[in-house]
């Protein structure tokens, strides 16, 4: 099970939600592949941590239905099912259109402007062809967002539903295209408009159009 060693370590965290934390994400972006076993030892060497947190996560990713665990036998990344982000995306769609509407009289001057560093880098790495950037950067600009919402209960079910998303436009190969780069600029000025209508509108299509580009090459 070839691990990264050179990964960068979550801040303020305990043991065990960095361990489900760094589990998680190399599970989305594939460096833990579909039906690969899984040890607690090799984890914890990997993360430089016991091996009661790497338990604890696994268990935790096991809810969530990122790992699969047979007592006594093994511990497996679960396998993917394309046509599962088509059952993914219209709740995460219109959960992300309310964060929008919750977000727009909390949000500040610097949340505007990570939003737009965060389009100006995707747009570059949506011309350099870099998918793996641009997805990973196409949700620092969501979370931006659901940060400003400020409603845990929303930011617990979106990062749910996102991550297993994410999982399959890793593992599909499936990119963005200019559209996200158009559609980010358009939800940033009706933010600053503080149109909410429209960043309801604008934030749910930006996520339908996926599934309908989806469709589209099925």
């Amino acid at each position: 099970m070839p691990i990264p060693i050179n990964h960068s370590k979550p801040v303020r965290m305990n043991a065990k939600e960095s361990a489900y934390y760094q589990l998680e994400q190399w599970i989305i972006d594939g460096t833990l592949q579909p039906g690969e076993k899984l040890t607690d030892i090799e984890l914890a060497q990997a993360l430089s941590l016991s091996r009661t947190p790497i338990r604890e996560a696994l268990q935790l990713l096991e809810v969530v239905g990122f790992v699969k665990m047979i007592p006594g036998k093994a511990t497996t990344v679960t396998q993917i099912q394309k046509e599962d982000i088509k059952h993914l995306l219209p709740p995460l769609a219109v959960l992300q259109a309310l964060a929008a509407e919750l977000a727009a009289p909390n949000i500040n001057e610097e949340q505007i402007g990570r939003l737009e560093e965060a389009n100006r880098r995707l747009a570059e790495a949506i011309k350099q062809k870099d998918g793996f950037n641009a997805l990973k950067i196409d949700e620092e600009f969501h979370r931006v967002i659901i940060e400003a919402a400020q409603n845990p209960y929303i930011t617990t079910m979106l990062s749910r539903l996102q991550s297993h998303v994410r999982r399959q436009f890793f593992h599909f190969s499936l990119e963005l295209s200019d559209a996200s780069r158009i559609e980010h600029d358009q939800i940033i000025q009706a933010f600053k408009d503080k149109d909410v209508e429209g960043l309801s509108l604008l934030t749910k299509n930006n996520w339908i159009r996926s599934i309908e580009e989806l469709n589209a090459k099925n």
